[in-house]
């Protein structure tokens, strides 16, 4: 009987096994893509791939670098122009309704941190409760559990 149960074991465990290297060998971008493609971890050296992280890690940044300081002039540039246009008299801003705006907002961001503030302190309630709680029957279960053991 117990050469059976160990048979029948080695044999799951087999099926296992097999199982695991079927998964290894038919990754899903092998299905997506073909057998072509596979992980750049198994084509290269570690070395390798730091160099490539960093000169690609390099490039993103220079390029995010360029882009930011081109979308930075763009808004600054039209908000220049908007001003000249404004004080040249071809833009009509009318600054009473722009000032009754921002006070519209100013409300409703006031309204929102009072609430979130609520939430907030309801939130860090409950956890203190929670912890309270729990400290207590952790420390009485390991204080038992101690006693126990020192007997």
């Amino acid at each position: 009987m117990a050469n059976r149960d160990k048979d029948l074991e080695e044999e799951i465990y087999d099926k296992v096994v097999d199982l695991t290297e079927y998964a290894k060998r038919q990754r899903w971008w092998n299905r997506v893509f073909g057998n072509s493609s596979g992980p750049v971890a198994e084509k290269y050296s570690v070395a390798t791939q730091i160099a490539i992280g960093g000169v690609s890690g390099w490039c993103a940044g220079y390029l995010f670098q360029k882009v930011g300081k081109l979308a930075a002039t763009a808004v600054g540039g039209g908000l220049l122009m908007l001003q000249i246009a404004n004080n040249s008299g071809y833009i009509q801003v009318d600054w009473k309704r722009v000032e009754k705006d921002v006070n519209k907002a100013k409300k409703q961001l006031k309204k929102g941190s009072k609430d979130a503030s609520t939430e907030i302190d309801t939130v860090f309630k409950k956890s203190t409760e929670f912890v309270k709680k729990n400290i207590v029957v952790t420390s009485s279960f390991a204080g038992g559990f101690l006693l126990g053991m020192a007997s």
